[in-house]
């Protein structure tokens, strides 16, 4: 396939590789579970608490600089309590629903046999990379939770680099660490905004949207130039790539060819 324009594949990680949305549901079960049974909050109250915790983690804007993940995220939790039950802040309680939240969490993540067998086919041909968004330590405890190094030629994190996705510069160090040009690589992800948008700028040869939940995204959205609904789907979608490829090579050929005739 290398020889056919495609050189390398660039993975998102969140929701893309692993669900770490269902991860975070079994992981905030188990913190409401917690809550009923050690500290006797009602279900209703145990899931204001949770649901806070997860507004909060959705606004989150972290400067590691300023304060490591895990304070600030047991702040979310210190907060969620506070403002749901009242009564002296308790960084105590805070942080056990904090522990509790990323272990089940990270418990949660795996990738799965067939995602495995697909990333290992796929790397016969080209070059595989992980680009994940998000916190330096969060998502290293993530790849190291779900075992994904083996399966990729090179892992990087927004976290660690001047910019995220969207930004063209960390798709351009992906493309400088394989030896690779944007023309030659293809990104695949569930977010419209930092997996699509950040292939588009980078200009990218391709960009894979991973549409699991199916919408009908707005009018306003970038728009991938092709369409997945499950990652599976995704050696169909460089096939396809190719045989165009291919097809062009061909009509290329016979243009030149008709060209010299004359």
């Amino acid at each position: 396939m290398g020889v056919h324009g495609v050189k390398a594949v660039f993975f998102d990680l969140d929701n893309t590789l692993v669900d770490t949305a269902a991860a975070g549901r079994r992981a905030i079960e188990e913190v409401i579970n917690a809550l009923q049974s050690k500290h006797h909050c009602g279900e209703g109250e145990a899931r204001a608490i949770c649901d806070k915790v997860q507004a909060k983690l959705l606004k989150e804007c972290h400067d590691p600089a300023k304060m490591c993940i895990t304070d600030l995220r047991i702040s979310h939790w210190e907060e969620a309590i506070q403002e749901t039950i009242g009564g002296e802040a308790n960084r105590h309680l805070a942080a056990e629903c904090y522990f509790l939240w990323k272990t089940t969490r990270l418990q949660h993540l795996t990738l799965a046999e067939d995602t495995r067998s697909m990333l290992t086919e796929l790397r016969k041909g080209v070059r595989l990379l992980l680009l994940t968004n998000g916190d330096k330590q969060t998502q290293r405890e993530k790849i190291e939770a779900c075992a994904c190094q083996p399966y990729f030629d090179a892992i990087v994190v927004g976290g660690e680099q001047k910019e995220e996705k969207p930004a063209p510069s960390i798709f351009h160090y992906c493309c400088d660490l394989l030896g690779v040009q944007p023309a030659e690589c293809v990104m695949v992800g569930d977010s419209l905004d930092t997996d699509i948008q950040g292939g588009l700028n980078a200009g990218l040869k391709a960009t894979v949207w991973l549409n699991k939940a199916m919408t009908t995204p707005v009018d306003t959205s970038p728009v991938p130039h092709y369409i997945i609904y499950s990652v599976l789907d995704l050696p169909a979608v460089l096939q396809k790539m190719e045989h165009k490829m291919n097809a062009k090579l061909g009509t290329d050929h016979m243009a030149s060819s008709n060209e010299a005739a004359h």
